[in-house]
Parts: C-alpha cells; structure tokens; sequence
C-alpha cells in the first residue's frame, strides 16, 4: 500500500484531494492508498446530502469565519480545525470480501483500527453506531465512504487536541444521532484521544502494511475539482 502524509494549503484542496486518489485508482492509475492530513484552520465539512441550514449555524459560522464546505461520502456534518487527524484510504473492492458493500467495508475497516489503537492505548476501543469509534462511550473518530465501481474511499478524522467548545457553537444537535447517544450535547459526547498524531499515523500504517511507498499526487485532477465543485456555493450549499 503506498502512503500519502499530505496537508495542502487550503481545506477545499484536502477534501478535493480523496476524491481525486479514489478517481485516479478508479482509472487504473495507481494502487490502495493510505493518506494523512492535518487542518490549518477551522471549518464545517457537510455530509453528502446534509442541509447546511439544519446541520450547522450558519449564522455563527460566518461570525467566526468558518466555512461550510460539502464532501462527496455520506454522514453527519463535522467541524475541522487544528487537532484533527484525518486519514483516507482508498481500497480495491473484491467481490466476495469484506469490503463488497457498505456494511461489511465499515465494519471490516472500523475493526482493524479499534484493535490498532486499543492495543496502543492498553484500554478498550468499540465501534459504535455505524461509523464511529469510541473510548469510554465517548466518540473520538467519525468516518464516512464513498464507493466507485472498483474501489472504495473510506475516509474520517481523529480528535487529538481539538478545542471541543467550538463544536457548541458551529453545529447543532444532529438531525440523525446514532441510539447510543442518548441525547448527549457535544461536549458530552465527544472526547480527545490521549495520543499523538504520530502514535496514530504509526498505528494505522502498520495495520494497512503501508510500506512508505509515497503515492504521487493528482495535481491536476485535484485543481480541476476545486474548481468545478468544491470552491462552488451550488455545491457546498446546495442542501
């Protein structure tokens, strides 16, 4: 597996960034990819078919010049910043295997990262919900997944030193919060991993067998959907 530790200047070019890794190995240009990136500054990434006007506070954002940007996998509205860690991974899909659908690849994925960090932190890591990972009932790792014909981009981010008040102020209560939420605010719900963004990088590479390889960027195909979607309000803000 080749490797991407990658943060480019702007967060509509990190998230333009999976789309195009997941593109380029959809075209026969390369093979699975482990990337990492970590956010300069503070903004809103939307789920595929979230409303901004529901799953965020728009009118907070703006006061504290977040912006609210759309990324093409599904799940929850998530806010972005210093003390995030976000990874991507861009896998074949085998048919069988465990990745042939949507249910088995999160739960596949979701099991070989709570046994890594688990075994790193000497203390119990459980997937809840569809998607999430948490320490204590409290959630430190959101993912999501976009799949093509052949390969899938399972991507989401890891709370390390994030300032958890912010979330209060830029996003609301979610419109679809997993049962074992039990209506918890964010501050409630949400918790830092105890551990380094190197600790995890090291963990999740040796997990994947990502060897160092580094993968070549897709300059140009990144810079096309910046253009074309992810600079675009008829994207970001469409719901």
């Amino acid at each position: 597996m080749e490797t991407l530790d990658l943060t480019l200047p702007t967060p509509e070019e990190n998230l333009a960034c999976d789309e195009a890794l997941l593109r380029r190995c959809e075209q026969g240009g390369s093979g699975e990819v482990l990337r990492f990136w970590e956010p300069r500054g503070h903004f809103v990434v939307l789920g595929l078919s979230d409303s901004h006007r529901t799953e965020t506070r728009p009118r907070n954002c703006r006061a504290g010049a977040v912006p609210l940007l759309r990324r093409v996998s599904g799940g929850g509205a998530v806010l972005q910043g210093p003390g995030c860690l976000n990874f991507a991974l861009v896998l074949r899909i085998r048919k069988p295997g465990p990745l042939a659908n949507i249910t088995s690849a999160n739960r596949s994925i979701l099991e070989r990262h709570r046994q890594a960090l688990g075994n790193l932190l000497g203390r119990p890591v459980s997937v809840r919900g569809c998607t999430d990972l948490t320490l204590d009932n409290l959630k430190f790792s959101g993912n999501s997944q976009r799949r093509g014909s052949h390969w899938l981009l399972f991507h989401g981010t890891f709370l390390l030193r994030f300032d958890l008040s912010l979330m209060e102020r830029m996003l609301p209560f979610p419109s679809r919060p997993p049962d074992y939420r039990e209506g918890r605010s964010h501050s409630r719900f949400l918790i830092n991993l105890p551990l380094s963004s190197a600790q995890v990088k090291r963990a999740l590479r040796e997990t994947w067998g990502a060897n160092g390889t580094a993968a070549a960027v897709p300059t140009e195909e990144i810079a096309r959907l910046v253009e074309n979607r992810y600079s675009r309000k008829d994207w970001n803000l469409r719901n």
